[in-house]
């Protein structure tokens, strides 16, 4: 099982960090490899979780076992509530706090 955390900060990020999770699991499924995924959004990116982008994302690939982490600080700096996220994502206090736990955990860092 390879684990990995992809890392968005930027809104217009969100579409190319999706492919590439997209591709990923597709290669995976080819060499019969596993992959444990977090998406780690925090600062601008944020703001995806609001858009169409961010909700299909959230919706399709949680499906998959893909988890979504959002950054409290981003979203109190943003003005998000709770409420305003999809289902299925993780508010977690600090972002970058939450990349550290990630990687010393040995998830594998991907910033797109």
């Amino acid at each position: 099982m390879h684990k990995v955390v992809f890392h968005i900060d930027e809104v217009e990020k969100w579409s190319h960090t999706m492919g590439n999770i997209k591709n990923l699991l597709d290669y995976g499924r080819q060499q019969d490899e596993s992959y444990q995924i977090v998406v780690l959004v925090n600062g601008d990116g944020i703001m995806g979780y609001l858009m169409s982008v961010g909700k299909q994302a959230v919706k399709n690939l949680s499906a998959m076992s893909v988890r979504f982490h959002a950054c409290q600080n981003a979203m109190g700096s943003h003005g998000i509530q709770a409420t305003d996220l999809p289902d299925n994502v993780n508010i977690v206090p600090a972002g970058v706090a939450d990349l550290i736990t990630l990687q010393e955990q040995g998830y594998a860092y991907i910033k797109p």
